[in-house]
């Protein structure tokens, strides 16, 4: 079990992630985490082990951009996960790949199912190893319908709907609660 945000921030930081400390009283969470669709599934175990439960899952949709060789669809998985027993709150997104796939958390977590469905019902992603991927709350005659996708020349570019992470002075790094209780 980990004892403060920080001890997790350095716990998942040995899977090859991006982790960015925030402002919790800006953000309303402590960590940001950026993951790959490799590191999706281990996070989420990790996370599990340590305590957290998962608040929500749901997407976002931006421009296509190409990262490193990779296009991505502009579509991203967002994850909140939160302990009960302390203020520690992970914000965690991975950028869905061109195929539109993401892996399922629904194993780990089985909250995710209901929200891995949601967000296929809106965004049309699709988690690999879901059980049951059904149409949520559209009817299956709209299967193919994502309310939530945007119109190609109103997607807006990842750095114009995101804020740069806030770089915690010390003062502000005393009241974002981090190594508190």
């Amino acid at each position: 079990m980990i004892e403060t945000c920080e001890d997790f921030k350095n716990n998942v930081l040995n899977l090859g992630v991006d982790v960015t400390e925030t402002d919790f009283n800006q953000r309303g969470y402590h960590l940001e985490v950026a993951l790959t669709l490799n590191t999706v599934r281990e996070f989420a175990q990790k996370a599990y082990e340590q305590g957290f439960y998962l608040v929500f899952v749901t997407g976002f949709h931006v421009l296509p951009e190409e990262k490193e060789g990779v296009k991505f669809s502009g579509l991203e998985v967002v994850y909140q996960f939160a302990r009960y027993d302390r203020l520690c709150r992970v914000k965690a997104r991975v950028s869905v790949s061109e195929d539109m796939t993401v892996p399922s958390i629904c194993h780990i977590y089985q909250g995710a199912n209901w929200h891995e469905r949601e967000t296929h019902d809106f965004y049309g992603i699709m988690f690999s190893g879901h059980p049951n991927l059904e149409p949520l709350l559209l009817c299956k005659e709209d299967r193919n319908y994502h309310p939530l996708l945007k119109e190609e020349e109103k997607l807006k570019s990842f750095e114009t709907v995101s804020w740069p992470a806030k770089t915690l002075e010390s003062s502000d790094a005393e009241t974002t609660a981090l190594s508190d209780p």
